[in-house]
This record gives C-alpha cells, sequence and structure tokens, in this order.
C-alpha cells in the first residue's frame, strides 16, 4: 500500500527504523505551567543581568561630571578673558577718578569760589597719625594685610549678616577693591564691572605693596561736599590738615566712605558721629587704640567748621559756569578763572544790600534786590544777584527782566541831544493825551516849560513822552540797543516811561558809555583762563569796540545826569567829593525802585522790589535804592583819587548851552560794528546775547 501510494504521487511518510535514536534532556523539556518552578540558576543569572545598567550609570554620572568641569573651566576663561579685555587702560591710574574742579579768583588772585570737585593735597602715610589709616582699616576691611585683594572670609562674613538683617547690612568688598572701582570703573552694579573690580584689585596687590594701596585709596576716596582724598576732606570739613586731625576726626572721616552723601556732617551731623562712634568702638575692638583713647574720643566729637558755600560770589561763579560751558564747551580738566571781580566790593555789596533790606525791606515791602557794578570799560567788580544765596540761586542781575521806569529816560534825551537838543532846550511840562493814554507826573503838578536838564533832573514824564513822540519811539529803542540795551522794546509812546523790561547788568552796561565818554562796552567778568600747569586756555581781547556816542553828547548828558544826584530825584545820594551821575527809576504801581549811578571810576546800578511783582509800599528810586548806592559807593572811592566825569570838547557843549542859537540836526555818531550788531539783533534775550559776549572777543 505504501509503494502502492508512491506511486499513486501521494505523501510519503519518513521512516526512523534505520535512525540512531533521538533523546531530549530532562532540562530541555517544557514543562507543565502548572508544574514550573524557577531553576535555581535563574536568580544568579538575573543578578548578572543588574550588575551591567548599575555600572552604566555610575560611568555616564563620571562622565557628565567631567563635560561639566570642563565646561565651567571654559566658562571661566572666557568670562575672564572677556571681563580682562573689557578692562580700561591701565594707565588712568594717573587720573584722579572726579569731574574737574574750577578754581575762581579775584583780580588780586585771591579765592573767590570753586565748581566742580576738588582733591587735597596728596600725603604719603608716614606723614599720617598712624591711627589715622588704621581707622579705616578697622571699618572698611579689618582683614587688610592678610588677604590679596578679595577676602573670601569677609564677603562670607558680610553675607551671613545680611541674611540675619534682611538686607544689605555689610559690603564683602575689601580697600583693595574700593580702590580699584574709584580709580578705574563705573558706580553701576553688575555682575560685569563686579568681576572686572576682583581682576583689578589682584592686579593691585601684584602691583603694588599694602602700604602704596592705602595712599593711593586714602588720597583719591570721595568724602562728600566735593572733597576728595583725606587731605581735601580735612581741610573742608575740619579747617586744618590731615597731619593734625585727632582720633574723634580720623573715626569721622573713615565713617563717612561707606555713604559720604548722606553722612557728610555738614548735611546730617548727627548721622557722622554716630556712625564715627562705630569706627572708634572698631578700632578699640582690634586693639588699633587704647581704651583711654576710646573713651577720649568718645568725649570729645568733631567741631566742623563754618562753611562758606553761600556768600553772593556765587551768583557770579554761577553767571562764569554758564560762560564757561557756552565758551570752552566741554570742561575735561582743572582750571582756574581769573575774573574781574574785586573781593573787597563784592563784600560790599552784599553788605550793602542785605543791611538795608534787614533794616528797612520788611517796612517797605521789598524783599529782594541786585547790585551791579563795573568800571566804565565794562569789567564787572561787584555782582549780587539776591539777598540770600542760599535761599534762591535766582540771579536777578542778570537774568531778571523788569521795568526800568525812569531809569530809561536817558536814552531819551540822548536821542534827542542827537537830533538837534540841548540841555537848554525848553519843552512845555503840561498834560498830554496820546490814543487815550494820558501819562501825569509823579507828583500829579506840572512846572510849564522847562529846560531838557531840569526835566530829566526831576524826572517829568510828560517831557519825556514828548520828546519820545517828537522823534519816534524807534528811534529811542535804536539809540538803547546802540548804548548796550538788548532786551526787546516795544515801539510804543510808552517807551519813553520805561515800561519795556531790561536787566540789571545790560542798564548798568549802557550806563558805562556815558562814564567812559561815548565808548561800547559789553560787560565782562572773565580775564584769563588757565589749565594743568598754568596752559592759557583763555585771555580776554582788550581792544576798544569803538565810540557809539560823540564826546559832546557825551558831556551833555553827563552835566543833565548830574543834576540828578544834586536838586534831581537823587539828591540823597552822597559820595562826598566825587563827581557823579545818575537816573533813578520807579515803575508802574511800585513794583520796581531803580538807581543807576556812577562816576569815572565805577558804575553802579541797584534794583529793590518782589520777585512776584507785587507792588512796594511806594518804595521810589530816589529812597531805598540810593541808601545801598551810597554805603556800597562810599566804600568803592576809598583811596581813589578823585577824577571828573567826561565833558564836552571845549567849544562844544557849552557854546550850545550858552550861545542862543540850537545847532541844527546832527546824525548820530557812526556806530562801530560790534555796536551795529547789537542794534540789529536787539530783540535776542539778554541771555543768548550776554553769556556768548561774555568773554569778550577772543579766545586762544
Amino acid at each position: 500500500m505504501a509503494q502502492g501510494r508512491g506511486h499513486s504521487g501521494g505523501r510519503r511518510e519518513p521512516t526512523f527504523d534505520a535512525s540512531p535514536e533521538v533523546r531530549i534532556a530532562a532540562s530541555d523539556r517544557s514543562a507543565p505551567a502548572s508544574a514550573s518552578k524557577p531553576s535555581p540558576r535563574r536568580p544568579k543569572s538575573k543578578a548578572r543581568k543588574k550588575r551591567g545598567p548599575r555600572r552604566s550609570l555610575i560611568g555616564r554620572m563620571v562622565y557628565w561630571a567631567a563635560v561639566a568641569g570642563l565646561w565651567l573651566v571654559i566658562g571661566l576663561v572666557g568670562t575672564v578673558a572677556y571681563v580682562g579685555a573689557h578692562l580700561p587702560p591701565i594707565q588712568s591710574l594717573e587720573i584722579p577718578k572726579r569731574p574737574p574742579s574750577i578754581q575762581i579768583v579775584d583780580m588780586d588772585g585771591r579765592a573767590l569760589a570753586r565748581r566742580g570737585d576738588m582733591a587735597g593735597e596728596v600725603l604719603a602715610l608716614k606723614e599720617l597719625p598712624p591711627y589715622v589709616p588704621k581707622a579705616f582699616v578697622a571699618i572698611e576691611d579689618r582683614r587688610f594685610y592678610q588677604h590679596y585683594g578679595v577676602d573670601p572670609f569677609g564677603i562670607a562674613r558680610a553675607a551671613v549678616a545680611n541674611v540675619l538683617h534682611r538686607g544689605v547690612a555689610q559690603g564683602g568688598s575689601t580697600l583693595t577693591q574700593q580702590l580699584a572701582k574709584n580709580l578705574f570703573l563705573t558706580q553701576e552694579r553688575t555682575v560685569t564691572r563686579k568681576l572686572q573690580e576682583v581682576l583689578l584689585a589682584i592686579w593691585l596687590e601684584r602691583k603694588f605693596s599694602k602700604t602704596q594701596i592705602l595712599e593711593l585709596y586714602l588720597n583719591r576716596v570721595y568724602f562728600g561736599s566735593g572733597a576728595y582724598g583725606i587731605e581735601q576732606a580735612s581741610l573742608r570739613y575740619f579747617g586744618k590738615s590731615a597731619r593734625q586731625i585727632s582720633v574723634a576726626e580720623a573715626a569721622m572721616l573713615a565713617g563717612l566712605v561707606k555713604s559720604p552723601s548722606r553722612l557728610a556732617p555738614t548735611r546730617n551731623f548727627d548721622a557722622a558721629e554716630k556712625r564715627a562712634k562705630m569706627v572708634i568702638a572698631a578700632m578699640a575692638e582690634l586693639g588699633f587704640i587704647s581704651a583711654a583713647n576710646e573713651k577720649l574720643a568718645l568725649g570729645k566729637p568733631p567741631r566742623i567748621v563754618a562753611q562758606g558755600g553761600n556768600g553772593s560770589v556765587n551768583y557770579v561763579a554761577d553767571w562764569i559756569m554758564d560762560a564757561l560751558n557756552d565758551t570752552l564747551g566741554h570742561i575735561d580738566e582743572d582750571l582756574t578763572v581769573e575774573t574781574t571781580i574785586n573781593a573787597k566790593l563784592q563784600a560790599s555789596a552784599e553788605i550793602s544790600l542785605a543791611d538795608e533790606l534787614t533794616a528797612k525791606g520788611n517796612k517797605a515791602g521789598v524783599a529782594q534786590g541786585a547790585l551791579v557794578s563795573m568800571t566804565p570799560d565794562g569789567a564787572v567788580r561787584a555782582m549780587v544777584g539776591g539777598l540770600d544765596y542760599s535761599e534762591s540761586q535766582f540771579n536777578r542781575a542778570v537774568a531778571a527782566k523788569r521795568q526800568p521806569g525812569s531809569a530809561f529816560k536817558p536814552f531819551v534825551y540822548l536821542t534827542a541831544l542827537e537830533h538837534g537838543l540841548t540841555p537848554d532846550t525848553v519843552r512845555l511840562d503840561g498834560p498830554i493825551k496820546i490814543k487815550g493814554w494820558q501819562p501825569e507826573n509823579y507828583g500829579h503838578e506840572y512846572f510849564g516849560p522847562v529846560t531838557l536838564t531840569k526835566a530829566l533832573a526831576l524826572s517829568l514824564n510828560t517831557v519825556s513822552v514828548r520828546l519820545t513822540m517828537e522823534f519816534s519811539p524807534m528811534a529811542v529803542i535804536r539809540t538803547a540797543h546802540r548804548l548796550g540795551i538788548s532786551s526787546k522794546l516795544e515801539p510804543n509812546a510808552s517807551i519813553a516811561l520805561g515800561t519795556s523790561e531790561v536787566s540789571p547788568l545790560e542798564l548798568v552796561g549802557a550806563f558805562a558809555t556815558f562814564a567812559n565818554g561815548g565808548y561800547a562796552v559789553i560787560p565782562h567778568v572773565i580775564e584769563r583762563v588757565t589749565g594743568a600747569k598754568g596752559r592759557e586756555l583763555y585771555t580776554r581781547n582788550a581792544q576798544p569796540l569803538g565810540r557809539v556816542v560823540e564826546a559832546r553828547y557825551v558831556g551833555m548828558m553827563n552835566t543833565m545826569m548830574q543834576e540828578t544826584l544834586t536838586i534831581g530825584t537823587a539828591h540823597k545820594a552822597a559820595l562826598p567829593g566825587w563827581p557823579a551821575a545818575g537816573k533813578t527809576g520807579t515803575s508802574q504801581d511800585f513794583r520796581d525802585a531803580w538807581f543807576i549811578g556812577y562816576t569815572s571810576h565805577l558804575v553802579t546800578g541797584v534794583w529793590l522790589g518782589n520777585d512776584d511783582g507785587t507792588p512796594t509800599k511806594k518804595v521810589t528810586g530816589g529812597g531805598l535804592p540810593v541808601d545801598v548806592w551810597s554805603r556800597f559807593m562810599r566804600d568803592g572811592h576809598q583811596g581813589v583819587p578823585v577824577a571828573n566825569l567826561p565833558s564836552a570838547p571845549s567849544g562844544g557843549m557849552f557854546s550850545n548851552l550858552f550861545g542862543g542859537a540850537q545847532p541844527g540836526p546832527t546824525p548820530p555818531a557812526p556806530v562801530p560794528q560790534a555796536a551795529a550788531q547789537r542794534q540789529t539783533t536787539g530783540t535776542a534775550s539778554l541771555d543768548g546775547w550776554m553769556l556768548n559776549n561774555l568773554f569778550g572777543r577772543s579766545r586762544n
């Protein structure tokens, strides 16, 4: 059957008869699911499989730790390289890290004021009492002699203190780090700036000894009130050299560096004293001073000397600083400014104004005043811009624009003289009406026909208005601009009575033309500016600006205005022995009171009033302003040889006065280029014009 199937092509069954026997080991047999048990070796096999991953995890940890460490090193190196590449040049160690100092001196070289910050004399450590540097070490860096620029212990101690106090109670910067910051870096608080500070501190420690670092620190650190360096700070606060300061004074200075502006003893003595006691305690704790010295220092606190920063000379200093910025531009070095100011006259001006206002101002309803005094060629000798600089820094002598009242009338009368009239010319003092406006005299009385001399001396309003309308308001304005008035003047009939506002400085400068014989004047206060090592930066050009008024008209005006001080509104002006002239002025409703008076030696103007424009209690120019002027001018003429005012050339004025016939119209004096520019740009503000011309005409 088997063969039959084979023949028939069916399936052939395998046979095993001739094949060797195949047996399966019991271990290889599959056991029933219900009876299967783990082989005794299987757990060992699993243990071996777990050992492999454990070794791999440790390896990975080691690997990544190595990678992280490598990147950390690379990051640190890169950070150091970046910070080092952006460090400021080390050569700047030679340059004081402070704003430039502007020293302002008077005409004789005496110190008047200072602007900016001042560094004192550089002192060696051996020149100071031994407790002086120890005071700084005790409070700022007690491990100064142990660290190498950065103190990890100090940083840790500061961190703990800050955590305990929940704020910034201590700083971790060493004296070397503070020096690095003061010498090379800004005050910004960034990570980069802090890293730069650390690198520079390490560099300083490698380059300099501890003594040198401490010397640099003490001579460069800021102590507040504009004082850099321990010598300048000692002079500023105690009035003596740092070589002579006591333990208590040294402790106060050491305490200031933490916060010089807030702790300055001139501003907050109680806080400065409290900080100084902390310094003394630290010095005693470290054994730098004995218990007896500690007790003595605590029992005798420092005495702060009076600060001379609020005098009237500061008005002058502010004016000078404005001019320096406009003329020299950016100032990046210490300067000495030699001025035309006379320190004695400046003090006299301040006292004259203050004393008169203190005694009479309240009763007169006057709260403020200003005084300007200059030579006939425009050199300002004294300037007071207000009653008290500490209360108000507004310079009324330069920046205040007020109605001059009758003090403007000389420009009206000069216009009339230049158009053919004389001091003896007669005009009617009587009622006048212009387009509904009817000006009246101060006393509401009229004198009828009067000479121009009498009309000016008595300050008759109607005559001034008649002359203005006779020759036109624009003619009067052109005259005023030619003499130096630069404020905008309105061309109307009331210009005759000084209704357009001007400043004391420009009005006094214009009157100087009468005192000098008819020459243009630019008021100036700066003679010379020098920089480092006496290098000259500017010298005023003393070349005259040229004549703007003919001599004969100057003589006439001087004769007429002398009458103001004899029979006129300024008859109380007292200047024994000196020929003097001038003009009073009172604005509408008694808001402003003026007197501008002059000799051949000084031209001085006084303004009194109130900043808010409220009326005074009927103060006139012939009253309180004349009192201030007289007191100051008496001081200003002591020991000065008497000299006459410029008069008309022989045969000029007097032939006109007494010859009977009046000359025909005469054109005004030729106007030099400088004055012509003022005339065409007269509407510009005084601030711009005066600051641009404050220095004169040249600059080196």
